[in-house]
This record gives C-alpha cells, structure tokens and sequence, in this order.
C-alpha cells in the first residue's frame, strides 16, 4: 500500500486557469507518445463533433483576446490624438465593442470548459469500462503476478489523470499555442523593431525554466519518495496498531515517524524555496523586457513612427505572448503525465486474456463428478514444471483429500480442474471428456468453493448468500443458512439477513464468514466442491459447527478437500500425499497408516505435538 500511495502521490495536478506557474512534482514520460495519443483518441468516438465545436469556440475566443489589445491601443490614440481632443464617438464605440470583446471572452471560457468537462467524463467512462471488462477477462495468472494496489492505481489515478489532461490542460495547450502565435503576428504588424526588442528577453525565461526544472525534478522525485514512506509507515502502524501496543513499541514508532517526518520536511522546503525563486525571477525578466519595450517605445513615438496607442497595445500583446508561453511548459508536462497515464491503461488492455473456448466447446449440463487425471503437467513458467505427470480418480460423489507440505502443488491441481491455469502435458476428464472441450463459463458454474480466506462482499447478509444464485427466493436464502448452521447466528442480529456487512465482512467472526460462504455454495447446488483450508483458522467449538455444514454440502458431491489438519480429512475416500508436484502416496486413512510411509508420519508428528502440548 505504501508504494500505491507514493504512485498516486507523484501525480500532477492539473494545472487551473489563472493560477500561479510553479514548478510540480516530477513529470512520468510516456514510452510512446504518439502512438498513445492516436490510440486515445479512438476512444472520443462520437465526442470528435463535439471537440469540432469546442475549437471554433477556443478560435473565436482567442481572436477577441487578440482584439481587446488592439481595441485598447485605439482608445488610448482617441484620447491622445486632434490635439489633445477626446474623439468620444470613437471611444464610446471601442468601449462598447472591448466590452462585448470581454463579456464574449468569459462565456466562451465558460462554454469551453463545460463542454470539454462532458467530453472528457465521457472519454474516460468508456476507458474505466474498458479496462473493468478487461479485468474480468484476464487470467488468474495476471493477478497472481501484480498487486492489488498497482492495479487500482491504474483503474482510478492513471484514468483520473487522463480525464484532467483532456478537460483542461487540451483547451489550455490550443488555446495558448493561437495566442502566442496571434500575439506575435499582431506584433510584427505593429512595429517589427519592438517585436525584435521584446523577444530578447525569450531565450533567458527558457534558460531559467531549464535551470530550476533540473533542480526541482530531483527535489520533487525524493519528496514523493519520503513521502511514500510516511504514508507506509502511517498505515503500518494503524493496521497493526494492536500488535505495536502489545509489543509496547508506541515510542519506538513514533520516533520512527518523526525521523520520516523530519526528512519529508526538509526535502519538501528546499523543492518549494527552490520551485518559488521560479516567478519571482520570471516577473523580473519581464518587467525588464517591458521596460526595454517602454524605452525603445518611447523613442519611437517621440519619432513619429509609432503612436502612444500602438505601444500601448503592444505591451498588451507582449504580456499575452509572454503568459502562455510560460504556462506551456508546465501544460505539456501534464498532458505528458495524461498521455503516460493512458498508456498504463493500454497496457492492462493488451494483455493477453484468457485463453478463449474451442470452437467446438460445449456448454456442460448436468455434471455428474467423474474427475481423471491422465499424465498432468504444468508449470507457471515453461522451465520449471510445480506439476509433474500427475494421474489419479475422482469417482461420482467421493471425496479425495490433498496433503503435503506448503508449495508442494496441492492448489495447483485444483486451479488446473477449474481451467484457471490450463496443463501443459496431458489431460484433465469431467465425465469422460478433456475439460478444454466444455465452455470456461459452463465449467466454473459446476464447482462450489470454499477457501480458508472466505471473501463477503459489501452489502447485506441476504445478498452476500444469494451471490451463488442471484434470482434465489427468500426461502431458499434461508434453508441454505440453515443447513450451513449460520441461521443461528443471523437471527441473533438486530438486522438479521438484512444486515449490512462492512469490507469483506469486518463485522463478523472468521466462523461466521465461513459459515456465510458455506451457506453460499449450498445455494448454488454445485457438482463438485472444492474445500480450501476451510477450517484452519478458527475455534475448535466453531469447527465442529463448520464441519457438521461441510459434510451436509458433500452429500452426493465429488468434493475436493485441501487441508493440513489431518484429522479433518480422515473419512475422505482417497487421500493424496503431494510432494514436490508428484503424488508420492493414495489410499484411505486406513490403508495409508498400514503402510507406514509419509502420511504416517505426518500424522504421526501432528498428534505428537499435541500430546506434548497437552502433557
């Protein structure tokens, strides 16, 4: 979480009309600039007419920008020209004309920036959904390889990013590039000799932007860097907040934070005194461009070869050149954040989903449970194979247990039963046909999970039960708490089966979710079962009550169970021992404790333990 939190932390903000140029944090460049734009700009669709609109406003506002100077400039003339006689026709006329100019200017503004906000909502509503459908097609593979965080990070801070790149810092880029150029040509049309005079002062406000940018980004890149540490260490310490009283380490994590802290502040002040000489400096390179612009203006006009009103506009237009031109750094670093952001999208969206069905594939009805592997191999990477030439028999409505040691592969023939990795070698059969030759959806629908970690999803208690058959009745909801022994529990509830679950069920106990997810397979009724760990991490009294419900949901159904508690898996009909991706021993609790071999002293050593502890 501490590196999802510097990610989104070394975003950008977006770059506000009017606000002060400064100097943000470090700026993610994307790998393919062009190609990224052109691919996002697929996802306007429909919205290019829109932005048609939207440039013929940002054209017509940039013009009346460009005339207000002018329309100024010729004020100034008709108060200073006749001999000291004010034309006030002429200046009644620009006054109403530079006031409808400016009225003109701020509704267009206003109108640009509420269509463009829609344009780009818009956009990025067909990229979140782009990216959540792609999500649900991608294989388990992809999940198991990043985190949670980097990926949330790219559904909701890389598209946010995007959307704010494409509302403000798209008009402001066009709108500043037709002001610079019209301020420039306006210029040149007024007197090439000040145009000359005040682009002097260009290349210095070039040299200091490069000088201050190559400290900063640097400053910036460790702020964003402590400043993630502080956020992992903030979070650390809530999270584990009982475990650090119960160690008594409150003082030593405070001096933890204050050590974070201090480096965050002295590294955050020495970016912003030196992001802040930036404006400062700036202003002063300008004012000195004007009054060279002044000077030279003056000598001109004492020459007759410029008006008083001319020089006037000109010091409007040099300012108008000047602005933009200083927000156009900072506005192309945003739209490189924006368009860096949309490649992260686009490389979710290239990812290679999961295999598609056969063309043949059938849609497998009324499973009956008959489970063989034929000489299975698999390997999450080609040169390493976890499963190695794996062969066993999962009769109709037996149960086969799977123990071993961590790491040893017992999950992942289970993950190889529901298509979640395909083998490499050989075959998997689901009453007498390769699983490949069903549809993926039709065969995940046959088996019913319960892991040792039960995931509840946020919502009522109903809900959460009927998420195994969404059109259930309230009856059906129930018989099944019932059946799974949880009825108990949720009639004690104020709320009972309407009551409303926090985060994965927080409000519950770990027996409790257990018996909620049990009860949520036997409302689905499938064929098969698959029993992770179920009962490992709770109470023994709570265990009884879940394995009363397990065994109600094995009735008939080929189940099959992972466990390292080896007395809750004495009545499989076949138990496997797995070690190092082969099935070294199978048979019956009976038969394999005759034998003597790695079940029994496995057994043997677990019980052991506990006669110890009880001794």
């Amino acid at each position: 979480m501490a590196k999802e939190n510097e990610q989104a932390q070394t975003t950008p903000p977006p770059l506000r009309p009017g606000a002060a140029h400064r100097f943000r944090g470090p700026v993610v460049k994307p790998k393919n600039f062009k190609g990224t734009l052109k691919r996002l700009w697929h996802y306007f669709g429909n919205e290019r007419k829109m932005l048609s609109f939207i440039f013929l406003f940002i054209i017509v506002d940039a013009v009346l920008m460009l005339l207000a100077p002018y329309l100024i400039g010729k004020a100034v003339d008709a108060m200073s020209l006749n001999h000291g006689k004010v034309d006030f026709n002429v200046l009644e006329i620009i006054i109403i004309v530079l006031t409808c100019a400016y009225v003109g200017d701020a509704a267009l503004t206003f109108l640009q920036g509420w269509l463009m906000a829609g344009v780009a909502q818009r956009v990025v509503k067909r990229l979140r959904e782009a990216i959540f459908r792609k999500l649900q097609k991608l294989p388990i593979s992809f999940f198991d390889s990043r985190t949670h965080g980097e990926l949330m990070s790219r559904l909701s801070n890389d598209v946010d990013n995007v959307s704010n790149t494409i509302s403000q810092s798209t008009t402001q880029l066009m709108n500043g590039l037709i002001v610079i150029a019209g301020s420039l040509i306006m210029m040149i049309i007024l007197s090439p000799i000040l145009t000359v005079a005040s682009l002097i002062t260009v290349p210095l406000v070039f040299l200091l932007t490069k000088t201050i940018a190559k400290r900063t980004s640097v400053l910036f890149k460790e702020q964003q860097v402590q400043l993630g540490k502080l956020n992992g260490h903030i979070e650390e310490t809530i999270s584990g907040i009982e475990v650090v009283k119960a160690f008594n380490h409150e003082d030593q994590v405070i001096e933890e934070f204050e050590s974070v802290n201090t480096k965050l502040r002295d590294v955050g002040l020495k970016a912003q005194i030196w992001s802040g000489f930036l404006m400062p400096i700036m202003n002063v390179i300008n004012n000195f461009g004007f009054a060279i612009v002044a000077v030279i203006g003056g000598i001109l006009a004492v020459k007759s070869m410029v008006t008083v009103g001319a020089i006037a506009s000109f010091i409007t237009y040099s300012r108008q050149f000047v602005r933009p031109l200083n927000d156009l750094a900072n506005i192309f670093n945003i739209l490189q954040s924006g368009v860096a952001g949309a490649e992260r999208v686009f490389e979710v969206l290239d990812e290679q989903e999961e295999v598609v069905d056969r063309p043949q594939a059938v849609e497998l009805k009324n499973p009956k449970g008959h489970v063989v592997f034929e000489n299975v191999s698999f390997g999450y990477r080609p040169d390493v194979a976890i499963i190695k030439n794996v062969n066993f028999e999962a009769k109709v409505g037996s149960s086969t247990a799977l123990v071993g040691p961590t790491g040893a592969g017992k999950t992942t023939i289970v993950n190889l039963l529901t298509r979640f990795y395909d083998v490499t070698e050989g075959r998997i059969l689901l009453d007498g046909r390769d699983i490949r030759e069903y549809t993926r959806d039709s065969l995940r629908r046959c088996f019913g999970f319960v892991l040792q970690d039960t995931y509840l999803f946020s919502g009522t208690i109903k809900e959460n039960i009927k998420y195994g058959k969404p059109d259930a009745d309230d009856k059906e909801v129930e018989l099944a708490a019932r059946m799974a022994n949880a009825d108990v529990f949720i009639n004690r509830l104020p709320d009972k089966y309407e009551t409303i679950l926090s985060e994965n069920g927080g409000n519950l106990s770990q027996g409790q979710r257990q018996l909620l997810a049990i009860a949520r397979v036997i409302l689905a009724r499938p064929a098969l079962l698959i029993l992770d760990e179920a009962t490992s991490s709770i109470d023994t009294r709570t265990e009884l009550h879940i394995q009363e419900a397990l065994l109600k949901l094995m009735e008939e159904r080929t189940s099959f169970i992972i466990a390292h508690r080896l007395n809750t898996i004495r009545d499989a009909d076949t138990i496997m021992v797995i070690d190092n991706g082969q099935i070294i021993e199978k048979g019956s609790h009976e038969e394999l404790m005759d034998t003597r071999g790695r079940y029994y002293q496995m057994f043997f050593n677990q019980f052991k333990n506990v006669d110890e502890a009880i001794g």
